[in-house]
């Protein structure tokens, strides 16, 4: 890894502060109803740094990219505060610097026009001579040579695929590059090549939101994990603070913990709540071994141990 400023010199390029989305639904018929799928939501990611989500299926970690991305449904109500680099963003403001300063790299690859080659994708229809070539820089940093833009989508293997993604993305050297599971379906050496991008891309000067379902790949590149439990964080620690368990601060983190290949996938017993029937207080807590009636109540997030957690008996 590159050299890294100190946290407390680095710039804050994106900042998200109570964020809560939630969704109209019709039941029952013509019965309409409001179903909050992320509450009380909040992540920071710095320049030079990788910031990984790891949570299950459903907690909110796509939602979270969409919502900075602006590309929420129309039945989607969206509260909160997006600040990139100190400014508030609107939805217009956000419409103008997506796929400039800020860029998505999608979770799914038919995100690329399977009628279009690779070239004209990633040059994004521009023809000129500076423009082709920084398509070549773009595509040769990521071990993609010329022939590559001459390939249609279905003539890429799936490693190149994602390659050719983060190719698109960066070509206007963003200040924030937001990865959604960006290794799905990747033979590990292949994950680990593509998650090394984008360590690459921190140490040169932009913030990383990885979001990621594989929590033991993502602590080999990520300066800290925010871990995100059905619509909202419960722990942000260091990467560091995974090489003991004692360290973590929530239950559900070091259940996380439990369940890597490395320490015996030990699954821990329940499913996370549906948005509908989400229980009183903490979410886990129908989960949780140590609950308690004070478990019940509406639970901070706070800073605790050089990290942060929302529980209670953290610390107790």
């Amino acid at each position: 890894m590159g050299a890294r400023k100190e946290i407390g010199r680095m710039e804050t390029i994106l900042s998200v502060e109570h964020l809560m989305i939630s969704f109209s639904q019709y039941v029952g018929g013509w019965r309409q109803r409001e179903l909050p799928v992320i509450r009380d939501l909040n992540i920071k990611v710095r320049e030079h740094e990788v910031v990984a989500v790891a949570g299950s299926s459903g907690s909110g970690k796509s939602l979270l990219a969409h919502a900075v991305m602006g590309l929420l449904p129309q039945n989607a109500a969206c509260h909160g505060t997006v600040f990139f680099e100190g400014e508030i963003l609107n939805q217009k403001r956000k419409e103008q610097l997506r796929g400039s300063r800020m860029v998505l790299v999608p979770q799914s690859v038919s995100y690329l026009d399977p009628l279009m080659k690779v070239g004209e994708q990633v040059r994004r229809g521009q023809k000129d001579k500076e423009s082709v070539k920084r398509c070549r820089e773009s595509l040769g940093r990521y071990g993609l040579g010329e022939d590559t833009e001459g390939l249609y989508p279905f003539e890429l293997s799936g490693g190149m695929t994602r390659r050719v993604l983060i190719s698109t993305a960066v070509m206007e050297h963003p200040r924030l590059v937001i990865a959604d599971e960006p290794t799905p379906g990747l033979h590990i050496r292949a994950a680990r090549r593509v998650l090394n991008h984008f360590r690459e891309i921190a140490d040169e000067g932009a913030g990383v939101l990885l979001i990621t379902h594989d929590l033991e790949l993502a602590l080999e590149v990520a300066d800290r994990i925010v871990v995100f439990y059905a619509g909202t964080n419960v722990e942000e620690a260091l990467a560091v603070d995974f090489e003991d368990e004692q360290r973590l601060r929530h239950p559900y983190t070091r259940a996380l913990f439990r369940a890597m290949p490395r320490h015996g996938f030990k699954a821990a017993s329940g499913t996370q709540p549906y948005a509908a029937d989400m229980p009183a207080g903490c979410p886990y807590g129908p989960r949780c071994p140590d609950m308690d009636e004070g478990c019940l109540q509406e639970i901070s997030y706070r800073s605790f141990r050089g990290g942060m957690v929302k529980c209670r008996k953290a610390g107790v």
